[in-house]
């Protein structure tokens, strides 16, 4: 298959998977092992995290009148050191606190991230760990609330969670969500919650690593052409991937993607076996 071609898939791949809770990580190392692909940036993390950068930007131009309210409200609130009863101040505060647990654990295991994490059958196990995660959080009896009805330790709580999408396969919108649902939030505001933290983590992972590509310490040469066709297609995925699951939410349960993760699973599990 055509270099070209082969980043486009994993493009739209990126971001379809990057909003449902099903784990573009894992996805964008079984696609390429299921399609043979053997070029080295397309097999990279490199690569992978700039097809985040095309998902970062798709959550921009989604959200982008939330964090045109968001983040204004977020510097009035240092300046009076207040929140006056503003919920929006307090909402970019609570995304703030949030990223902090995410944050630290990529500086922290970074390098096992890169290396010991990135196998197929280390995804498969955690697609399966996640689906029966998402399956209990689903089913979660409590408080229904929105995102107003959040405190600062749950945001963190919810943080900590995202943090553990670092292994490929957990789903950071797919652990995201459940510890949404578990804190008592509803499908939708628990799915809102998710995609508004994980702006800023993900912009700066991806800063971070075209920072590494632009001085040549990612470890891979650059491809200009399949990383732009990718993050293109991420983008526009992406946005689609975004509104098809609100919709989705305000009305169904998450059970659709735990059986495709459990199915997923067990397709990549015989692949790599045989």
């Amino acid at each position: 298959m055509d270099t070209l071609l082969q980043a486009l898939v994993m493009g739209v791949v990126q971001g379809v998977t990057e909003f449902l809770p099903i784990s573009s990580s894992g996805h964008l190392i079984v696609v390429p092992f299921l399609m043979d692909v053997d070029d080295v940036f397309l097999n990279s993390l490199a690569f992978s995290v700039m097809l985040h950068v095309g998902t970062v930007f798709a959550l921009l131009g989604y959200f982008w009148r939330d964090w045109a309210r968001l983040i204004p409200a977020g510097l009035a609130a240092v300046r009076d050191r207040s929140f006056r009863g503003d919920q929006d101040r307090r909402l970019a505060w609570l995304l703030a606190a949030s990223t902090v647990p995410g944050g630290i654990a990529a500086l922290l295991f970074e390098d096992s991230i890169e290396t010991t994490f990135r196998h197929v059958g280390l995804v498969a196990l955690m697609l399966l760990v996640g689906a029966g995660i998402l399956w209990l959080a689903d089913r979660w009896t409590g408080r229904q609330r929105t995102i107003a009805g959040l405190t600062f330790p749950i945001a963190v709580v919810i943080g900590a969670a995202q943090a553990l999408a670092l292994i490929p396969g957990i789903s950071r919108s797919g652990i995201s969500i459940s510890a949404g649902r578990f804190a008592g939030l509803d499908r939708e505001s628990a799915a809102r919650f998710s995609f508004l933290m994980a702006t800023p983590i993900t912009a700066a992972a991806g800063l971070y690593q075209a920072w590494k590509l632009v001085n040549g310490d990612a470890g891979v040469e650059l491809s200009a052409g399949p990383l732009v066709v990718g993050m293109l297609a991420a983008l526009v995925s992406g946005i689609l991937a975004i509104h098809g699951l609100l919709r989705f939410l305000r009305t169904r349960s998450l059970t659709v993607f735990v059986w495709y993760r459990v199915g997923l699973a067990a397709v990549v599990l015989a692949v790599w076996l045989a």
